[in-house]
């Protein structure tokens, strides 16, 4: 077997290296599903550009992706399909104008809408956008008064005490609905049939908790100085001036489709021309991140370039190719370009450190994380014996990251009020939070132990390994924000664990063990659904996913002393797999928000199973 897994090696390593760019970056794609392309056609022709071809060629990948039964799914296995998705392409294609009501897919997608509850019940995301292109209208009072923006740090609860993705979704939302704005073109379609009750009630806020915050914020605008006039008019101006000086090189808004799609919309609330030159740059921004997949063209909601290039990087070192390689070499180059210099949100939280962490996109120059920080230290690591400035500049933002419960989140510190997830927004904990996660603090550990000379006796170590274990659930598993999901969260803390030294007869050690054995499919693999993040337990996949595999090796890797039968029939799974074409290859293995946003890394299908196949060589 030993000659398989160093020809499997080989296979991965070979192929990764092909594909790096001249400027030593790997620019797979970040793929998330339909919603972006639906919204770029919806996009397009409110603001009346009309570029046939690209638009055409998203309606050929949307229609693509469509479900015998009319519907679109966020993914394989998720039953009949998604009504909130089915609605959105209904919209584009309509919009397109390359498909009319009549045509068979629409008359299927209307059937299977109207069996679901209608356009009443999408999530709250496409009820803004249908809001935004005046489909429906907005409620008498949003969410949260415009004014909220204005709160300082020292109240109890204030505009950054959301997360930096909450904040750049919801700061345009707050400003189109506050200005009740929408916006339509002659072209507009008519979606008046995709109801099933014209009347009813679309913005439902009548949750106790969600009244008791809504009489908080309001209380504690009375402390704010200044005239209701005056104060609604600086909310305004403040609202847009956060959105403008957080516009990236390329225009989009902190380089995500979503709040860049929300900018231009609520630019135009307050007064902006369809053709005023932030619209246009930030209309372009959003083009540019075009790519294609399996033939068809695809709207990124943001790029991985950083992420996928020190991912790669790190799993080919650890394969066995040299540091001092051309390849590598120009990877570090390229990583070494992105370490950001400039000041961004996360230093509300955090007055006193310098700028010196990396982002995800090749785009992001002021909104680094602590997933990717650690992802290119982890490959720059040799580099660093000739350069230690970057290093000590990275290594000294991850610290200075840490949250006082002793974990780790993904982009602020201390993020955490529970008070904000009692908005009325699906999947509000994980959107407008950015709490300490067991991935990102065993990934942060992972590295700290086996890359730095970090020990188990300094306090953040310690600290980390705490909050770990008081994290771990019942059955021994833990949870994984931004992968799905389970099998991800344990991964990412055993091997962080274990990296700090502690034991592997630990209890929490074998439970976490004992777990994964528990859900190994017959066929050697592992498979997990994305259904797990929406009803918070771990849920099976139909069938074992090479990714989903690598991730438990690796981990059992990790923690058991001997190999076990298990950990080689897992070997065997990898090895049998290598040219597995099925639906199981682009699953979503990624999250961005349980029940909304899903996220397929083909990179992943190379990183993961390299890295497993070379950490178990490596021990054995």
């Amino acid at each position: 077997m030993q000659q398989r897994i160093e020809a499997e090696i080989n296979r991965l390593a070979e192929f990764i290296l092909k594909r790096q760019n001249f400027d030593g970056a790997w620019d797979f794609p970040f793929e998330t599903g339909i919603a972006t392309d639906c919204y770029m056609i919806i996009l397009l022709r409110t603001l009346e550009i009309h570029d046939e071809q690209f638009i055409q060629s998203l309606v050929e990948r949307i229609l693509s992706k469509q479900e015998k039964n009319g519907a679109w799914k966020l993914f394989y296995d998720e039953e009949k399909g998604n009504l909130s998705t089915t609605v959105e392409a209904c919209y584009a294609l309509l919009y397109s104008g390359f498909i009319d009501q009549n045509n068979t897919n629409m008359r299927l997608a209307r059937k299977f809408i109207i069996n679901h509850g209608g356009i009443g019940k999408v999530n709250m995301f496409t009820k803004v956008m249908l809001a935004l292109t005046g489909q429906i209208k907005w409620p008498k009072s949003f969410h949260l008064p415009i004014e909220f923006i204005l709160f300082p740090t020292t109240f109890p609860v204030n505009f950054f005490d959301f997360s930096v993705y909450a904040r750049a979704n919801l700061t345009p939302i707050l400003i189109a609905a506050d200005r009740k704005f929408s916006i339509k073109t002659k072209h507009t379609p008519d979606l008046s049939d995709l109801y099933v009750h014209r009347n009813e009630d679309l913005w439902d806020f009548d949750s106790s908790e969600w009244r008791s915050f809504f009489s908080f914020i309001y209380n504690s605008m009375k402390q704010l100085v200044g005239t209701p006039f005056e104060l609604h008019r600086l909310a305004l101006h403040r609202a847009e001036q956060y959105m403008l000086n957080r516009i990236e090189q390329d225009g989009t808004f902190y380089s995500y489709f979503s709040s860049t799609f929300l900018m231009i919309f609520a630019l135009m609330a307050l007064g902006y021309s369809k053709k005023h030159p932030v619209i246009v740059r930030a209309v372009q921004g959003l083009k540019s991140m075009k790519t294609t997949i399996d033939g068809h063209t695809h709207i990124q909601y943001t790029t991985a370039t950083v992420w996928n290039t020190a991912l790669l990087s790190y799993s080919l070192q650890e394969a066995g190719v040299p540091s001092a390689s051309a390849a590598i070499q120009r990877a570090n180059q390229y990583l070494l370009s992105r370490q950001h210099y400039l000041y961004g949100d996360w230093a509300v939280h955090n007055p006193y450190q310098i700028p010196g962490g990396w982002g995800f996109s090749n785009i992001n120059t002021m909104n680094p994380d602590i997933d990717d920080t650690t992802a290119a230290l982890r490959a720059l690591r040799k580099e660093a014996l000739n350069n230690r400035s970057f290093w000590d500049r990275g290594m000294k933002w991850l610290l200075s990251m840490q949250n006082d419960d002793g974990g780790w989140g993904s982009f602020e510190k201390n993020v955490n009020k529970s008070l904000l997830s009692w908005l009325p927004i699906e999947g509000g904990e994980k959107m407008l939070l950015d709490p300490s996660t067991p991935d990102l603090t065993g990934r942060t550990l992972e590295f700290l132990g086996n890359f730095t000379r970090s020990s188990y006796n300094q306090t953040f170590i310690k600290q980390g390994v705490k909050w770990l274990l008081k994290n771990q659930r019942s059955d021994g598993s833990w949870y994984g924000r931004w992968g799905i999901c389970y099998i991800y969260g344990s991964w990412c803390a055993l091997t962080g664990l274990i990296a700090v030294k502690v034991r592997r007869d630990h209890p929490a050690v074998r439970k976490a063990v004992k777990w994964l054995y528990s859900i190994q499919n017959d066929d050697g693999g592992w498979g997990e659904s994305c259904k797990s993040d929406m009803q918070k337990k771990f849920i099976p996949l139909p069938a074992s996913t090479r990714v989903h595999t690598a991730w438990a090796l690796d981990a059992l890797v990790a923690a058991e002393e001997t190999v076990t039968p298990q950990m080689n029939q897992a070997v065997n799974y990898l090895l049998n797999s290598k040219d597995e074409n099925s639906w199981t290859i682009t699953y979503p293995k990624g999250q961005g928000l349980p029940g909304g946003f899903y996220i397929h890394y083909p990179s992943y299908e190379y990183i993961f199973p390299l890295l497993a196949l070379a950490h178990y060589v490596k021990k054995w």
